[in-house]
């Protein structure tokens, strides 16, 4: 019972990923914002700091969002 080699850490940060990077990355697509925010949830603290940023913005594709101020 050694430790895990490379392998085994590839697949679960790509298990991890379909698990739970996807569907937030579609969740973020369709707020309006880049679906490559989702790689925020690999990092600590800053997963956190992520979802305080969306929680508290002004969301592009809300239904009462302001889209003649261009």
């Amino acid at each position: 019972m050694g430790s895990f080699s490379l392998w085994h850490w590839l697949i679960a940060i790509a298990f991890w990923f379909l698990l739970f990077g996807w569907p937030i990355s579609k969740i973020l697509r369709k707020a309006g914002f880049s679906g490559w925010w989702v790689l925020l949830i690999f990092v600590p603290l800053a997963n956190l700091i992520g979802l305080w940023v969306f929680a508290t913005a002004q969301w592009p594709n809300a239904p009462g969002a302001d889209k003649s101020s261009s």
